[in-house]
């Protein structure tokens, strides 16, 4: 995992999609934006910063972290 300073360096806004996991109320608000094309990485950032600090996590690494929540749900 790495970070990177300013999401919107990374990708343009078009490229960011609300996670499915989110709060609809505009609570807890993630957002990804697939960077696998050129830099081998997803990027994870919170909506209600869009141009704030973006974790970049491979792949494999976002699966595992989406698994572990999807088990914790009641």
């Amino acid at each position: 995992m790495s970070t990177h300073r300013n999401a919107l360096e990374l990708a343009d806004g078009a490229a960011w999609f609300k996670s499915s996991y989110s709060d609809q109320t505009g609570g807890h608000c993630v957002e990804v934006a697939n960077l696998i094309p050129t830099h081998a990485r997803v990027a994870v950032r919170d909506s209600k910063l869009p141009s704030g600090p973006a974790l970049l996590l491979p792949p494999e690494a976002l699966a595992t972290f989406v698994d572990h929540v999807k088990a914790d749900q009641p």
